[in-house]
């Protein structure tokens, strides 16, 4: 697929950029649905912009927040996305949908919550690693070839924890996606992903309208 891809000197300003961007759809899509439904991954790069939202005019009330990935953990574990989506976020009351990744049935939580998705997300946020992973769609791991399911398991542990995650056809329920790009380690997964290369997971992800967000570090030829 086509991405846009715009460059900002740093994290701070690409953070920023964000969202503003985010807030912009967040009231469009209010106005257009009632309710905003906005996916968000899990990585160091996201933190700093939705931060940055909690202090902006967003219709927090109208606004639903979906987990795209969540590494299985107790609550109350650092390694978990959700607390660190809930400390960037700060009062905002937001509705966070968390991915039930406590149950005992792991494979019947999946399935749960990817009944509880809407058809439509209006957008997506995804960020990208340097081996070209983007949400939990890791290098070799089964969960790369699930097409009849919207939320499945990594069958494998990565970077030691197992991970439930969007799948591809989970991915392509966005109308927008929203890449955020950051560090000189992205370098050679953002060039193949600019080139939709398939032998990365990232080259595969498909949806509406795609718009990557890099900071000059992580951008090709930017030099």
């Amino acid at each position: 697929m086509h991405h846009d891809l715009v460059v900002f000197d740093d994290l701070d300003a690409l953070s920023r950029a964000g969202a503003r961007y985010v807030t912009g759809l967040a009231h469009d899509a209010v106005r257009h649905d009632g309710t905003f439904h906005f996916a968000v991954s899990g990585g160091r790069t996201p933190w700093q912009m939705l931060a940055v939202l909690a202090t902006l005019d967003m219709p927090w009330e109208r606004t639903v927040i979906w987990q795209v990935d969540e590494r299985v953990a107790p609550e109350d574990d650092p390694d978990r996305n959700l607390a660190h989506l809930r400390e960037a976020l700060g009062d905002a009351a937001a509705q966070v949908r968390p991915m039930p990744v406590e149950d005992a049935d792991l494979d019947a939580a999946a399935a749960r919550y990817g009944a509880a998705l809407p058809n439509r997300l209006h957008l997506v946020h995804l960020g990208l690693g340097p081996d070209g992973h983007t949400a939990s769609l890791v290098p070799t791991d089964p969960v790369l070839s699930v097409q009849d399911l919207p939320v499945a398991l990594t069958a494998t542990g990565y970077g030691g924890r197992r991970r439930m995650t969007l799948t591809y056809p989970g991915i392509k329920r966005a109308r927008w996606l929203l890449w955020l790009v950051s560090g000189d380690d992205k370098r050679g997964a953002l060039e193949k992903l600019l080139a939709a290369d398939p032998s990365i997971p990232a080259g595969r992800v498909e949806a509406g309208s795609s718009l990557i967000m890099a900071d000059r570090a992580a951008a090709p030829g930017r030099d």
